[in-house]
Formats: structure tokens, C-alpha cells, sequence
């Protein structure tokens, strides 16, 4: 099946957003949500009728609460609702596909419950390219090692053949919204300018994480 690649005036400008910390979604990447709440159960059924489009955004806790809710990070990003199941108990099981990166322009109306945006999405039209045509600024062995370093730092079993087999710009968008960083460090690595910019903030942060578990540069992991 052929990928979804939409034009940008095809996209809505007025959509749901989904206000979740740590939940980080990329162009290009994928999403897994476990939905349960009434309104955010509401906000799923409207999307199927209508796009299947909603936002994921950060709340921002430099800001205070309003009335809709927590403040919320200007730049989130787009997804469209591409897997669907109904458990027995009621809840949706979704998948959410990166589609672009857009700019909060303003809070609008809510809908049965959940918060809706009017949104900025022409300065992010770069993020409609396919993901394979972007490459690493750097050697790709120089984001495997710091990779190996920060799981192993971080005790985590990893799937490795399953990494060294994905394209780069796939794993660096899978990494950076899979690995366990801040809620802050997440949205800065959504707000890189680019995907080299974005690379390079996914490595600069995985090296750190090593260091700070005691696995400097010069650390090769052990032949099995």
C-alpha cells in the first residue's frame, strides 16, 4: 500500500488536539494510544467522521491552567488516525501517523469535552517529504555507539537487529520519540528545524545519558 502523503491544503486548519505529556509524536512516525476517557473517546469518534485528523501537543508547564485546561506548547504535531480497534471494555486502540508539525494560532470552541485549535501548519511544509530522503549529518556508526552506550547505561533490553535494520531518518524519528527523555527534551527535539537539526539533538542528548550512567565515548560494547 502506498504511503499517505497528502498535499498541505488538503490538511485542516481547525482540528482536536490531545494535550499529553511525553507522548511525542513525529512527521513520519507512529503512535500507539490506549483511549478510555469519555471526551477523548468523543474526540476519536468525530475524527473517524471527519479526517481522522487531531493534534498531539505537550502541556507547558511554564504556563498556568485556563479554562480549557493546561497551557499548552505552541508547536505540536498533526496525526492521522491510521489503526482502530474497540476492546470489550470500551476503549479505542489507535494508532496515530505523523502527518506535519503545526504552530498553535489559537484555542477555539470546545467539542463534547475536548479542546480544539485553530493552527498554523505553512512554515512546517518541509515535513510533508517522504522521511527516506533524509540522511544522517554524521557517520551512522557515530548514532549506533551512542545508542549501545545509552541503553546499556540505561539497562534496557533492545531489539539491535531491529535497529540496524531501520532507514536513519526512520530510526531517529522512532528513537527520538521512543527513548525516555524529559517531556522537554521531547519537545525540543519536535521543534528541531530540520531532521539533521533533529539528529543531532538525538545524539547530543544520547551522550549525555551515557555519560551520566558512567559510559564515556571510549566504551565498545562486548563481543557476544
Amino acid at each position: 500500500m502506498a504511503a499517505f502523503r497528502p498535499q498541505l491544503d488538503q490538511l485542516p486548519e481547525e482540528f482536536p488536539v490531545f494535550p499529553l505529556g511525553g507522548a511525542m509524536l513525529l512527521p513520519g512516525g507512529r503512535l500507539p494510544l490506549n483511549i478510555f476517557e469519555p471526551r477523548y473517546l468523543a474526540m476519536v469518534e468525530d475524527a473517524l467522521g471527519e479526517g481522522r485528523y487531531f493534534g498531539m501537543v505537550q502541556p507547558d508547564k511554564r504556563l498556568g491552567r485556563g479554562e480549557n485546561g493546561p497551557g499548552l506548547h505552541r508547536i505540536g504535531c498533526l496525526g492521522r488516525l491510521t489503526s482502530f480497534d474497540e476492546t470489550a471494555d470500551g476503549r479505542y486502540l489507535i494508532t496515530m501517523t505523523g502527518v506535519i508539525r503545526f504552530t498553535v494560532v489559537e484555542e477555539i470552541e470546545m467539542r463534547r469535552g475536548y479542546r480544539r485549535v485553530r493552527a498554523g501548519l505553512a512554515g512546517f511544509a518541509g515535513d510533508l517529504r517522504a522521511l527516506e530522503e533524509d540522511g544522517l549529518p554524521f557517520p551512522r556508526q557515530k548514532l549506533d555507539n551512542a545508542l549501545r552506550r545509552y541503553f546499556v547505561s540505561a539497562g534496557m533490553d533492545v531489539n539491535w537487529d531491529g535497529l540496524e535494520a531501520m532507514p536513519d531518518a526512520l530510526l531517529v524519528t522512532s528513537l527520538s520519540m521512543a527513548c525516555p527523555f524529559t517531556n522537554e527534551e521531547k519537545q525540543a527535539l519536535l521543534e528541531a528545524k530540520d531532521q539533521a537539526e533533529r539528529a543531532r539533538a538525538l545524539l547530543a542528548l544520547l551522550e549525555i545519558g551515557a555519560r551520566d550512567g558512567g559510559f564515556d565515548e571510549d566504551w565498545e560494547p562486548k563481543a557476544s
